[in-house]
């Protein structure tokens, strides 16, 4: 399994002979970034935003999967779960966030979309083991670093890769990565171009922070 990432919340999550799929794709009008080319055939939508619902910027034609749900397509096994992160009734205004968990051969992804809060236990269980977990950190309208810290530490993932947040040149108004890197005790990670897993026995022991370069 290879991960890249394609800005905001976008990523790309592919292996050899099964279906690739493309997270939360943005425009590029509202975001103030090119995600660059595109190409799945599965697309995963956490929330009803232009800078999480773009499937425009996939070439080609994908299957969408815009809620809740069990899917497989292509060997590729993916559950979304609406978890708002809300412990407040639901009102019309608020944003219906899904979280998915994107199963190849058993190395299971979750991308948690536009999560706004901390989940409570139930729904971490529900969501069952995780192995990687793609983690809004930006604040704003998503989880700040304090609450990220947080979340890891209810999935107690192997490897965390923090999303949605400040970049150069970009329009939303998020918090910059050494806020969240300084709530988890890091001064400083090495960026990597792309994560390459083969399976769940490669996964380091303890939770690992990864930081991916934009892959454009």
């Amino acid at each position: 399994m290879e991960i890249t990432w394609h800005g905001h919340s976008c990523f790309r999550i592919a292996e050899r002979g099964m279906a690739s799929v493309v997270t939360d794709p943005y425009d590029p009008d509202v975001v103030g970034m090119d995600p660059g080319k595109l190409r799945a055939e599965i697309v995963t939508i956490s929330c009803d935003k232009p800078a999480h619902n773009f499937v425009k910027a996939i070439k080609g034609s994908a299957f969408e999967i815009t809620g809740p749900g069990e899917y497989e397509i292509g060997g590729v096994f993916v559950t979304g779960v609406r978890i708002n992160g809300s412990k407040k009734k639901s009102t019309e205004d608020e944003v219906r966030n899904t979280v998915y968990v994107i199963d190849y051969n058993g190395l299971k992804v979750v991308h948690l979309g536009e999560l706004s809060s901390v989940p409570s236990q139930t729904e971490v269980e529900g969501l069952g083991e995780v192995n990687i977990a793609l983690v809004p950190i930006g604040g704003n309208t998503s989880l700040n670093a304090a609450k990220a810290a947080e979340v890891i530490s209810l999935l107690e993932p192997s490897i965390v890769i923090p999303m949605h947040y400040a970049m150069n040149g970009e329009k939303t108004e998020l918090d910059p990565l050494p806020k969240f890197l300084k709530e988890m005790g890091l001064t400083e990670v090495e960026t990597e171009e792309s994560i390459k897993l083969t399976s769940v026995n490669v996964l380091p022991e303890e939770t690992r922070v990864m930081v991916l370069d934009l892959s454009l």
